[in-house]
Order: C-alpha cells, then sequence, then structure tokens
C-alpha cells in the first residue's frame, strides 16, 4: 500500500513540474486537480488525528508515514488556484486576496513539514502538539478562503 502511494505521489509530482496551463486544458481539471490533492492529504492527516486524538493506539511507523505522504501533498495543489480557476469550493477571496492565500499555503506547507519531523521523533506528546499547530493553519485558510 505505502508504495502505491509512493509510485502515485511520484506521478502527481512529477505532473506539477509542467507548466499550469499544460496541466489543465479546462478550469474544471483544475478545481478537480485540487480538491483531489487535497482529499488525498486530508485522509492521510485524519489518520494521524485518529492516534493524537487517542482513537486508535499510536504507531509511530504508520504516523510518520502518514505524515510525510501530508507534507508532500501539501505542496501540490497550489499550482491549481492560477486565473481563471475560480469555482469549486474556493471562495472569491482566493484571488482577490492572493498574498494572505500565499501565507496560509506556505504556513500550512512549513507546518506539514514540522508534523513530519515530530511525526518522526516516535513521541506522542510532540506528535499532538504540532498536530494541533498543522490543524489551526489548515482551518485558518478554511475559514478565510473556502466555502463550507
Amino acid at each position: 500500500m505505502i508504495r502505491l502511494a509512493s509510485f502515485a505521489l511520484a506521478a502527481v509530482c512529477a505532473a506539477i513540474s509542467l507548466p499550469a496551463a499544460a496541466q489543465f486544458a479546462k478550469p474544471e481539471d483544475a478545481i478537480k486537480y485540487r480538491q483531489s490533492a487535497l482529499f488525498v492529504m486530508g485522509q492521510h492527516f485524519s489518520r494521524i488525528g485518529a492516534m493524537a486524538n487517542g482513537r486508535v493506539p499510536f504507531d509511530a511507523a504508520a504516523a510518520a508515514a502518514n505524515a510525510d505522504i501530508v507534507a508532500e501533498m501539501a505542496k501540490l495543489p497550489w499550482a491549481a488556484f492560477g486565473a481563471g480557476t475560480e469555482g469549486g469550493k474556493s471562495k472569491p477571496e482566493v484571488w482577490k486576496e492572493a498574498a494572505k492565500f500565499k501565507e496560509h499555503q506556505d504556513k500550512m506547507i512549513a507546518e506539514t513539514g514540522k508534523l513530519a519531523v515530530a511525526a518522526k521523533a516516535g513521541n506522542i506528546d510532540a506528535l499532538k502538539a504540532q498536530f494541533g499547530a498543522t490543524a489551526g493553519s489548515c482551518k485558518a485558510c478554511h475559514d478565510s478562503f473556502r466555502n463550507q
């Protein structure tokens, strides 16, 4: 399963190295791409959350593997927020307040990187603390830029 996820992640990373115009023939393609990337990231993030919140037993190896995927996936959706890709669950403010949106992107990427480091430490308390900070960065962006 991890091998398949790694292969898929490598394929997605290769795709983002292309110019944005080449990636998305239609605005709907960009919307689908960013929603898919964020969905996959959310699935792996929720696995870490289940451990951090005590719903499932802490498994250091699983936490580290999921956190690595979250950190990589956090880098992907932003190319799909170009001009002309308005829609989906995104508020118009994404395009009207581009600098603020970029700050939120950068914060989330940084926090997910810290989450991967905390998960690799194998300490549930460190993981819990960083999970909260990472979740806060997601929430802050959703509050400002996502229609619920």
